[in-house]
């Protein structure tokens, strides 16, 4: 019975929140009609750092590995909340310049390069409004893919950076499948259908076969190294020869391997040592203002993603918090991981 009262109690309010929010919503849509989207994301805007000026730096988090799909429950990935800040941010006339906050060990590729091109795409459409990198303790491999087309990068010196690379990760089982006396019996149409495949003894992978695979990952580290080359160049030019530019031996340390701060500041990979403040401050800077109201995206959950939650699951999993947010690698995928958060 207390248990009911209580659950009772908990959806009244958060009841009554769903429809204050609604009504916000329709209010602030009648001043501006920036702030009504019918589709994507619904974005809340919250203030951090209150200013008597209209002028507003937005700050757009990107936490954890970079997915492009949603909760486990349903919902927006983290690829389709920042496309949704980035459209509200070009849409509010008050918004001067846009921080990326990044904490992020990486993430999948094509997720990586959606949100890079949604930030370098934003930034030729609106080159007033420019797009600053504030790195907190770890912007590593996509976490610095994302951050690559940023008009200035800044890391605190203990920054965990760099990670330039690409990784395809798998098991092969099939000597403990020898062991239990299981052997897989395969039908397919081409030579290649059971690429990638674990189960089968690593003296039947066909060298033509780890060949195609290292070329896919050779391509796509190539990407990533233009992608960093234009991106540190067209940020060199938008800040008329200000910043950093990249070392001449810049190559050699974009082998994976993780940078600190300061040497990434070194090598011309990011253009600035300091922390979140000196980030808005850069970002006043370059904007062309003194003052602004530091505010922050994020994505608004209504009734109905409440409800989401409480829907039944087919899953069997039995799920255990230790406290660490592994990532779910998928074999036959390509991630920009750090190797200091895959180990």
């Amino acid at each position: 019975m207390v248990v009911a009262i209580v659950s009772l109690l908990l959806l009244v309010v958060v009841l009554l929140w769903h429809v204050a929010s609604w009504a916000g919503g329709l209010a602030r849509a009648g001043v501006g009609s920036h702030y009504a989207r019918s589709v994507g994301p619904k974005i809340d805007e919250v203030v951090l750092e209150e200013s008597s000026a209209n002028d507003k730096i937005v700050v757009l988090p990107v936490t954890g590995v970079i997915s492009g799909e949603g909760l486990e429950q349903g919902g927006a990935s983290l690829v389709e909340v920042l496309k949704a800040g980035l459209r509200r941010a070009a849409e509010d006339d008050e918004v001067k310049a846009v921080i990326l906050k990044v904490d992020s060990p990486g993430g999948e590729v094509l997720a990586s390069d959606e949100i890079y091109r949604a930030i370098r795409d934003f930034q030729k459409q609106h080159g007033g409004k420019p797009v600053i990198a504030s790195m907190g303790n770890l912007a590593a491999s996509g976490g610095y893919y994302i951050s690559a087309p940023c008009r200035w990068i800044v890391a605190n010196e203990m920054t965990i950076t760099g990670s330039i690379g690409v990784i395809m990760h798998g098991y092969n089982y099939r000597g403990l499948m020898d062991k239990v006396g299981l052997r897989p019996e395969v039908y397919k149409s081409g030579k290649f259908k059971d690429m990638l495949s674990p189960d089968r003894a690593p003296e039947q992978i066909p060298a033509e076969e780890r060949a195609m695979v290292q070329r896919l990952v050779d391509e796509t580290y190539s990407r990533f190294r233009t992608v960093v080359a234009e991106g540190r160049a067209w940020s060199r030019q938008a800040n008329k020869g200000s910043g950093r530019t990249l070392s001449d031996d810049w190559t050699e340390y974009a082998d994976g391997r993780v940078l600190s701060g300061r040497e990434a500041l070194e090598h011309g990979f990011v253009d600035q040592l300091g922390n979140f403040d000196d980030s808005v401050a850069r970002a006043r800077t370059i904007a062309g203002i003194s003052k602004a109201t530091v505010v922050q995206y994020q994505q608004r959950y209504d009734l109905s993603d409440l409800f989401r939650l409480f829907g039944k699951s087919d899953a069997r999993a039995l799920k255990v918090d230790i406290g660490v947010d592994f990532p779910k690698l998928q074999a036959g995928q390509l991630y920009f991981l750090s190797p200091v958060f895959l180990h």
